[in-house]
């Protein structure tokens, strides 16, 4: 069965929101958007790339990242991992259970919900995903003026 690409609409992990206004074909800016999405496209394989110098896939480093980032009151379980990286609860068992195997993280059973478990980064996880996004703060400042003339761009489209 296909995996949805559909964006989540839980408010923790979508905070923008939307109105759901329609554009029309004549108020798209397309050089923007084809701008735009360069611009994604550049730094998504930058990240890609560096995952893969740090012996990790895109996906592990996605995770380490949902786990240190995670915005709930306690550890991120599985679910919220799930939910977080777009896919299915049981193809993150399988993640967690390779990372695991790596050492990158740690799985514990919620002391409140037993059906729960939580993941924890180990040393080593904590110091991969470390390095790693220095890199990429670096890599998101240098592709944030652009990313930023764009938004303008839109923002001053809108108003029109």
């Amino acid at each position: 069965m296909p995996q949805s690409t559909r964006r989540p609409r839980n408010k923790a992990l979508d905070p923008v929101g939307h109105t759901g206004r329609r554009t029309s074909p004549a108020d798209v800016d397309y050089q923007a958007l084809a701008r735009f999405r360069y611009q994604l496209r550049l730094f998504l394989a930058f990240r890609e790339e560096g995952a893969q110098r740090a012996g990790l896939t895109p996906q592990q480093h996605q995770a380490l990242l949902g786990i240190k980032g995670f915005p709930g009151p306690g550890p991120a379980s599985i679910g919220d991992l799930a939910r977080f990286l777009l896919i299915r609860h049981h193809t993150t068992v399988e993640l967690v259970n390779r990372m695991a195997k790596l050492g990158l993280l740690s799985r514990v059973i919620d002391a409140e919900d037993g059906r729960r478990v939580l993941v924890h980064l180990t040393r080593k996880g904590e110091r991969k995903l470390q390095a790693l996004s220095s890199t990429h703060i670096e890599e998101l400042r240098s592709v944030g003026r652009a990313l930023g003339k764009f938004l303008r761009s839109l923002r001053q489209s809108r108003a029109r």
